[in-house]
């Protein structure tokens, strides 16, 4: 196989895999775009990203534009000549000039399994929406928010305890280890073979918003159980206790019938047990403002909790 010519645009964490296959399977990497340094910690201070970091541990040379439709930034890039772009979660919008510059085409890195999911949080979306499954997709990059054509699908099962945090990493490695296969083929072949998208199946995962995060007691507690599993690590399911804000980072739930008030606490015993409007809620991690994550059993203990206490 003849190592492709690459540029690799991608920001966060989930885009470290592939960039990190691509390098050990021997692909020439010539430039990654990742998004500038941003503000970052109580300090403030400038951070790399994930993406930034990996590619100047392997002396690759980084380029940082703001936007892509400069003139300059789109000389810069066609004057590489390159195979192919790879982008996995880069978050800039890629000019179609830009797109047709590599002699082989631009492919996406997709944390779901379109048409399901397209947009900014697929993952979380797919977790509160109840699905049985998500995954990654590998597509063709075109002008339309990820309507490209599929080239390979990998699912990951989602269960009861999965967080996107847990869907995330596992869903980044699989995706990984589909586009060195995608580009394998691609080196070998040309071209690839993709699937067009069926529209009438296209659901959007619109970016979350932090006042998604807080708890609602009146909805069952399977709804709120994969809203905590959602938004962890961000921005974190939270209600109110002793008047203070208090952060749920995992939680499952038992389907029982409940009488008491949506809110109530039932039980501290296995797990912080809170009535619903429908089921029970078992609360197995949270913090207090200014505490440490902690295991129900000993949040309880510090915090003094007890039945007949209640969420708001």
């Amino acid at each position: 196989m003849q190592p492709l010519k690459i540029i690799f645009a991608g920001t966060p964490d989930f885009a470290v895999p592939a960039l990190a296959a691509l390098i050990e399977a021997g692909h020439q990497v010539v430039l990654v775009l990742t998004q500038p340094d941003r503000p970052s910690g109580r300090g403030m201070k400038l951070k790399a990203s994930p993406v930034k970091e990996l590619a100047l541990q392997h002396k690759i040379e980084v380029f940082q534009p703001e936007t892509l439709r400069d003139v300059e930034v789109q000389a810069r890039i066609d004057a590489l000549k390159t195979d192919v772009m790879i982008v996995a979660a880069y978050g800039l919008i890629i000019p179609t000039n830009v797109l047709e510059m590599p002699r082989l085409g631009c492919y996406n890195v997709h944390a779901s399994l379109l048409p399901r999911w397209r947009g900014a949080a697929p993952i979380q979306r797919s977790l509160l929406a109840g699905d049985i499954e998500t995954g990654v997709t590998i597509m063709e990059v075109v002008p339309a928010l990820d309507a490209g054509a599929m080239v390979s699908k990998g699912v990951v099962p989602i269960g009861e305890r999965d967080t996107a945090q847990s869907l995330h990493d596992e869903i980044a490695h699989i995706g990984a280890e589909l586009m060195l296969a995608a580009m394998e083929r691609l080196a070998i072949e040309g071209s690839l073979p993709a699937m067009p998208q069926d529209e009438s199946l296209v659901t959007y995962a619109s970016k979350l918003q932090k006042s998604e995060a807080a708890i609602n007691w009146t909805h069952s507690a399977n709804l709120i159980s994969r809203q905590v599993r959602a938004f962890n690590p961000f921005p974190v399911a939270h209600a109110m206790l002793n008047g203070e804000v208090c952060r749920i980072w995992m939680a499952t739930f038992l389907d029982m019938p409940v009488i008491e008030k949506p809110g109530m606490i039932l039980a501290v015993s296995s797990g912080v047990q809170v009535a619903c409007g429908q089921g029970v809620l078992v609360i197995e991690e949270l913090q207090s403002p200014g505490g440490k994550r902690l295991k129900a059993k000993d949040f309880v203990t510090g915090h003094g909790l007890k039945i007949g206490q209640y969420f708001e």
